[in-house]
């Protein structure tokens, strides 16, 4: 992931077009919120320029589909999907 497709996911924080509700996964396979990847941008921006495997290297920007239970691994909030039902509104 380039520098400029890292910053352009996360001032977008969805997918665009459809609006689809996006997160990063990271080189260790966590999933990081989009609030958490603007937060924690500068280790971030570093661990990619440095291409470096300390689990703060993003390798991609995903759209969650329909895993309702899919968490951020830094705050542990719930990431938001496009498809599945909430289980809190259940």
């Amino acid at each position: 992931m380039n520098s400029l497709e890292l910053r352009k996911a996360i001032r977008a924080k969805f997918a665009w077009p459809g609006g689809y509700p996006i997160y990063l996964v990271m080189s260790d396979g966590g999933s990081l919120c989009m609030d958490c990847a603007k937060s924690e941008y500068p280790l971030i921006a570093r661990s990619n320029r440095d291409n470096s495997r300390d689990g703060w290297k993003p390798e991609g920007v995903y759209i969650n589909w329909e895993d309702s239970s899919l968490y951020c691994d830094h705050c542990s909030k719930r990431i938001e999907s496009a498809y599945a039902e909430d289980e809190t509104q259940a």
